[in-house]
This record gives structure tokens, C-alpha cells and sequence, in this order.
């Protein structure tokens, strides 16, 4: 049984509920109505006898999931409309109700899987990449922050290295993913379509059966790239501040060390900043304490700053790769602004479970 509802499909085989997410063209970008359908389905799959466990997908071979739909988000607020506030709203939810979903919960983070994408998978129970798998939370490079629950998710990866890909952006592949722990389980792309099968056929026997099945499917991705480098991300990502990491990378000599400051230099200051304020607050709060958190700040961006805006344009529309940030140096990023993002809302707080 399928139905479809706008850019997302959903289907029933067996006791596995699929998620399927619909915009190849769009790298499977969510809208505000997606989020949407798919909390409601969540719900209803959560109460239902029929589902037993959940598979969530990325149509087509180019990205599970590129993220939110930004350039529309960026449109919204410009032109006035609430529709851009009412996606964060919308989106967050649905954040939590994966997090808060008590089945099985299954992600085939087949290709892109950034932004967005990380939001509909790793707050779920199994995160299987592939070969063409591409995780990264790029936001500081677009003047946001890494949200969808980036805020509590990243400062528990191992060490520093959390801090590390908030910040820089960097783009893990499979085996990175393993390392981090972002991903549970390595399978190849053309292995899915039988593990998918095969969930269908275990998910009515219980969560100890799609865990089974799972880990049959799985093989090894082989090093990650990342170990190499972790003790001299543990060593210079463990700073209090921005401006202390630049410090420490520009004191060390060692090409990856020149190469990193150079990438962070190319992001937006103030989301630089306000990211690395969001992580270590986020390090003590849980799941929907940093939606709620996010929330704040985004709605603070959106109407603060004008960084998005650029980063969206430079990025996403003229493609210039050539963001104006303002202001374009941390040390003229106002601490005092940046603490102002986190205030409460007021009536507008983003209230969950």
C-alpha cells in the first residue's frame, strides 16, 4: 500500500513503514510540507498495529537528502511572507517526533545527506551508508548554524571532531561516517533495494530482527580519512573560542592545519561564532531543549543578520562562491550580538514534548 503526499510517498510493506523522500531533481530538498507529512505519518505509524518499524529513503542516485529547502526559506523572508519561520517550526518538529518515534527507525543515507538530510536520520535508531554517501553540516558556510538537532548531536561525537565539522563543514564519506558514528552500518548502494526487502520481511518479528537484518547486510567501508587527522582535531578544536582555534591552526605548520584555517576563513564570522556558542550549550541540553534553542537563534538570524542572505546567493543562486560576509573578520563580531540570538522568544518559543 503507497500514497503520495506532494513530494513525499509513503508505503506500508509488510510491518515496514517507508518514507520516501521525492525531489531527485532537488536533491530530495525538504519543504515545510514534507516536515509536516511526515510528523503526521509518524503519528499515525506510531499508534498503528500494522507498522512495526520505519524505513526512511532518498529517491534517486544523486542524494538521500540535500538539506532544507533554503533558497525558498531565503525568498520567504525576504519578501515578507512567515512561511520561512513556519518551516524552522515545522521542521523541528518533525526532528523530534523521529527522535520520540518508540519503533525502529531506519535511514538509507544513500548519497547527499547534509543539513536537513542529517535532521530526518541520525536522531533515528540505524543510519546506513553507501559508497555515494556525502554527510556534512555546511551552515556556516550558508551564515546559519547547524540545526535540526546538530546542536546536541555534534558535541557528542568523538572528541573535538564534532566541533570540527560544525565548523568547517567538512564532508564525510562512508567510513568517516562509521568512525564518527553518524552512520551504524555500511552497506553498498546496489545492496539496498535487498535490505530494504529484507526489513520488510523481519519488522513484524521486533526491533532485535531489524538489527539482525541490518547487521548481516553490513560489510567494512574500509580507514577513515578522519583518524588520521583526530589528534590534531582534538587538539585544536578543544578551544574556548573562534578566535583561539584560528590561533592554534595558524600556529602549526602542518599542511592540514593551513589547509583548515584557509576553509574556515571562507565562512561567514558571526556563524562561526554563534555555532561554536550553540555547541557548547547544546553539550548540556537535550534533544528538544536545542530545537527550542535553534529556534531562537534562527529566528534571530533571519531577522538580525543579513549573512544567510548572502550566503544563499553567493552559494545557492549566482553560484559566485563569493559570499560579502558582515561583518568579515571575528574580531568584529559584536559578542553581545551574538549572546542576543539566544534570548527567549517569548510566545513564539518553540514548545515540544
Amino acid at each position: 500500500m503507497s500514497e503520495d503526499i506532494r513530494d513525499v510517498e509513503f508505503e506500508e510493506r509488510g510491518a515496514l513503514g517507508i518514507i520516501r523522500l521525492n525531489r531527485p531533481k532537488a536533491l530530495n530538498a525538504l519543504t515545510r510540507e514534507m516536515c509536516v507529512a511526515i510528523r503526521e505519518r509518524l503519528a499515525a505509524w506510531r499508534d498503528s498495529p500494522r507498522v512495526a518499524a520505519t524505513l526512511i529513503e532518498g529517491e534517486g542516485e544523486r542524494a538521500f537528502c540535500a538539506g532544507g529547502d533554503v533558497v525558498k526559506v531565503a525568498r520567504s523572508a525576504q519578501e515578507g511572507s512567515d512561511d520561512w519561520w513556519r518551516f524552522f517550526f515545522d521542521e523541528y518538529r518533525m526532528n523530534s517526533a523521529i527522535a520520540h518515534f518508540p519503533k525502529p527507525y531506519v535511514a538509507f543515507i544513500d548519497g547527499i545527506t547534509m543539513g536537513g538530510g542529517v535532521g530526518v536520520s541520525v536522531h533515528g535508531d540505524y543510519r546506513v551508508a553507501t559508497e555515494r554517501t556525502l554527510f556534512a553540516m555546511p551552515e556556516t558556510g550558508l551564515g546559519l548554524i547547524p540545526d535540526v538537532g546538530g546542536t546536541h548531536v555534534l558535541p557528542r561525537l568523538p572528541g573535538a571532531t564534532g566541533i570540527y565539522l560544525a565548523l568547517t563543514g567538512y564532508r564525510a564519506r562512508a567510513a568517516d561516517c562509521l568512525y564518527l558514528g553518524v552512520a551504524t552500518h555500511f552497506v553498498a548502494a546496489d545492496a539496498l533495494p535487498a535490505l530494504r526487502d529484507r526489513l520488510a520481511a523481519v519488522a513484524a518479528k521486533g526491533s532485535a530482527a531489524v538489527r539482525a537484518a541490518l547487521d548481516a547486510a553490513a560489510s567494512d567501508p574500509g580507514a577513515a580519512p578522519l583518524a588520521a587527522h583526530r589528534e590534531a582535531i582534538d587538539r585544536h578544536f578543544s578551544h574556548p573560542t573562534v578566535e583561539a582555534i584560528c590561533e592554534s591552526l595558524a600556529g602549526d605548520r602542518d599542511d592540514w592545519a593551513q589547509e583548515t584555517l584557509r576553509e574556515l576563513e571562507t565562512k561567514s564570522p558571526t556563524s562561526l561564532k554563534l555555532s561554536l556558542a550553540a555547541l557548547r550549550r547544546g553539550a548540556e541540553r537535550d534533544l528538544d531543549e536545542c530545537l527550542a534553542m535553534e529556534y531562537r537563534i534562527v529566528r534571530r538570524i533571519m531577522t538580525m543578520d543579513a549573512d544567510f542572505f548572502e550566503g544563499v546567493r553567493a552559494l545557492l543562486i549566482d553560484k559566485d562562491k563569493a559570499p560579502k560576509w558582515k561583518p568579515a573578520r571575528l574580531s568584529d563580531v559584536d559578542d553581545a550580538a551574538i549572546e542576543a540570538h539566544f534570548a527567549p522568544l517569548g510566545d513564539a518559543e518553540l514548545r515540544l514534548p
